[in-house]
């Protein structure tokens, strides 16, 4: 249960507390009851049962009612202690037996004028272990190893970690008082003071932690600098920018140049929705990198999506002097050994790639810049394999297309500086959003039929049940069948990818779809990333119950690229529990990314979300990202404070905040994206 130490021991906080302060009357139990106490005269008990399930049943009475005790083990002690006709007073957890309410295993004592008001305290209960409590261990003994530790222990043991600032500010407890009111309240209000206390502390280290490596970044780590912005970012911006920038997409930009600007080594998060104009504003980044005579590498986590930038960016630059390369696995020795020439010599400014883009064969003349597309997909070693190309460190700009919510952003990515393109480009009609049930099949099979006849494509997604690739292929080819004897050949032709495929199959495929040869692709989830088809009109999501609602979410990003009117059409089979209910809801009536991230992690808590990097960011004992979001902006705001003041902690009254987080290294895994 990593408990070793003292510490540890203080550290391993209760489930619970049983209110022991009152004693209720047998008649107020209802099938809501949890744990109980009540005070009443033992009628009677008798052995029931053979020899193999025998158990000791007694009768308990107050005034209002009957109440049966059993117990299943020690028979034959509990039968010498019990006394007919005693008053008893009885403590344990209610649950029903044929329709009336029993304790098992009850806590009993004899009813006596001292506990006849109840106890004066809450009684914590602990976590334990099967293991453990056939040792002896179960929570009741913790609860007895507690007890004795707070006898030994004064303030001095646990000494105040917080400035006194910021203690006054939010009024809260001392950590001594914290600590002991958590394990043994006096009352309820005690206890949620302590826990509120406790939980900011760990808000507040995680944020300070986190707030350190960012400000060491800003003041220490060197960078290469983007001094102009001079012709080739101009040009482009003035005479071939295929659409105005939003105002969000300026903003960003600015932040970027900005950073590039002062020495030090840019580390930035970009988030933006789906078809928010990432790509555009990275390739300006990467002409500003250009016109200061450096490279840009543009890695992505798949060789379609590699492809894709690449044909885009090629595309935008072909009036000007720009050399582009592409690297993926595919590219054959002879390409490959020129392109690697041209980025060694500096004849090539862009590079795009896959992972093949980090290989040591890959030597850059000067590389200044570093973009990694949805960077969730790799691993913390591969993109700083990437970093390790060039003298200076190059500027960093990680892209994700998953809105991650404000909480978490701060959470797990608080030593990245973050910018946010939170509008779409003009001209955008939103997408129409519907829930259907498996019945109402045949219907939505006709609406695509009328979207083919406009001329436009459609996309229909089965999900992928990780746990078993088998079952995931039967249930695609049986959905393939089916949509075949929908739209049979030849008037109709329809592409297949899965992960099944060699990469040149899902190529393929993929490309007679993109070039409007096919116009119903049949997928899994694989489709889900940065692809473009903007023929593409509509996106049915079968078995949609399956799914989290920001791959929903993604999955929906893949139509309304162009500027037909585009719908995404939920099927789900017709029994929904409540979460898979809340998510249709939550689906067809917003498009806003944010809001779904935000609700995705109210459903399912940060543990279960893509791309969180190191889970030891998240491994509070008590706070909640969640419920505590308040909480957790305050932390933020007062830890970015105090380091603007005093970014090394080095003040007399900062110094016990710098020894209590060097007393903490090592205990939690926080890596770093450079």
């Amino acid at each position: 249960m990593g408990v070793f130490t003292f510490r540890d021991l203080l550290e391993l906080y209760p489930n619970r507390h049983v209110d022991k302060t009152k004693i209720a009357k047998i008649s107020e139990i209802n099938p809501a009851t949890d744990y109980i106490q009540v005070a009443g005269q033992l009628l009677q008990y008798e052995l029931v049962g053979d020899k193999r399930s025998k158990r000791l049943v007694a009768q308990l009475k107050d005034d209002t009612g009957f109440l049966e005790l059993t117990w299943f083990q020690g028979l034959s002690w509990i039968q010498k202690i019990l006394q007919t006709g005693t008053r008893y007073l009885v403590f344990g957890k209610v649950s029903f037996f044929q329709g009336h309410p029993q304790i098992i295993h009850p806590e009993l004592e004899i009813f006596t004028a001292e506990n006849k008001e109840g106890k004066n305290f809450l009684e914590p209960v602990y976590p334990s272990t099967e293991k453990l409590k056939s040792r002896s261990l179960g929570g009741r003994q913790i609860a007895s190893l507690t007890r004795t530790l707070f006898q030994q222990l004064t303030e001095k043991n646990i000494p105040e970690n917080l400035p006194a600032t910021v203690i006054d500010q939010l009024r809260l407890e001392s950590r001594y008082k914290a600590f002991t009111q958590i394990h043994f309240p006096a009352s309820v209000p005690d206890y949620e003071a302590a826990v509120k206390r406790l939980k900011f502390e760990e808000l507040f280290m995680a944020q300070l932690r986190l707030g350190m490596i960012r400000s060491r970044r800003h003041r220490l780590s060197k960078g290469v600098v983007f001094e102009k912005v001079a012709e080739l970012f101009n040009i482009f911006y003035e005479q071939f920018l295929p659409f105005e920038l939003t105002k969000a997409q300026k903003r960003v930009i600015r932040e970027i140049r900005n950073d590039t600007a002062k020495g030090h080594q840019m580390n930035r998060l970009l988030q933006g929705d789906v078809g928010s104009g990432k790509t555009i504003v990275a390739l300006l980044i990467m002409l500003l990198a250009a016109d200061n005579g450096f490279q840009s590498c543009l890695m992505a986590p798949t060789e379609i999506l590699a492809q894709q930038h690449y044909a885009h960016l090629t595309d935008l630059l072909k009036e000007l002097p720009v050399g582009i390369e592409l690297l993926t696995g595919s590219v054959k020795t002879a390409e490959r050994k020129k392109i690697l020439e041209r980025i060694k010599n500096g004849q090539s400014q862009i590079l795009i790639g896959t992972h093949a883009v980090i290989e040591d064969k890959v030597q850059f003349q000067r590389l200044g810049l570093a973009i990694i597309d949805e960077q969730h997909r790799f691993g913390v070693a591969q993109r700083a394999k990437l970093w390790e190309k060039a003298e200076v460190l190059p500027h960093v700009l990680v892209m994700t297309a998953t809105p991650i919510p404000r909480t978490l952003a701060m959470s797990a990515y608080g030593d990245l500086d973050y910018s946010v393109i939170d509008e779409l480009p003009p001209g955008r009609q939103p997408i129409q959003t519907f829930h259907r049930f498996e019945s109402g099949r045949s219907q939505v099979m006709d609406f695509i039929k009328k979207e083919i006849a406009k001329g436009r494509q459609a996309y229909i997604i089965f999900p992928l049940i990780e746990e078993s690739s088998k079952l995931d292929f039967e249930n695609l080819m049986k959905g393939y069948e089916n949509v075949k004897a929908y739209f049979p050949e030849p008037q109709y032709w329809i592409s297949m990818l899965h992960g099944r495929q060699t990469a040149d199959q899902k190529t393929t495929n993929m490309k007679r779809f993109v070039e409007g040869d096919t116009q119903i692709m049949v997928s899994t989830t694989v489709i889900e990333v940065g692809v473009n088809v903007p023929n593409a009109s509509v996106m049915v999501i079968e078995s949609a119950e399956r799914f989290g609602l920001s791959q929903l979410h993604q999955l929906r990003g893949r139509v309304g690229r162009g500027s037909a009117k585009s719908y995404c059409i939920l099927i789900t089979g017709n029994k929904l529990g409540n979460d898979a209910r809340e998510r249709m809801k939550t689906m067809t009536s917003t498009l806003n990314g944010f809001l779904i991230a935000e609700k995705d992690l109210q459903l399912r808590g940060p543990g279960d979300i893509e791309g969180t990097r190191q889970s030891g960011v998240l491994n509070f004992k008590l706070a909640s990202i969640v419920q505590d979001r308040e909480m957790l902006e305050i932390a933020r705001n007062l830890s970015e404070d105090l380091l603007d003041q005093d970014p090394e902690l080095n003040s007399a009254e900062n110094l016990m905040i710098k020894q209590y987080l060097q007393s903490q290294q090592g205990k939690t895994a926080w890596s770093r994206i450079s």
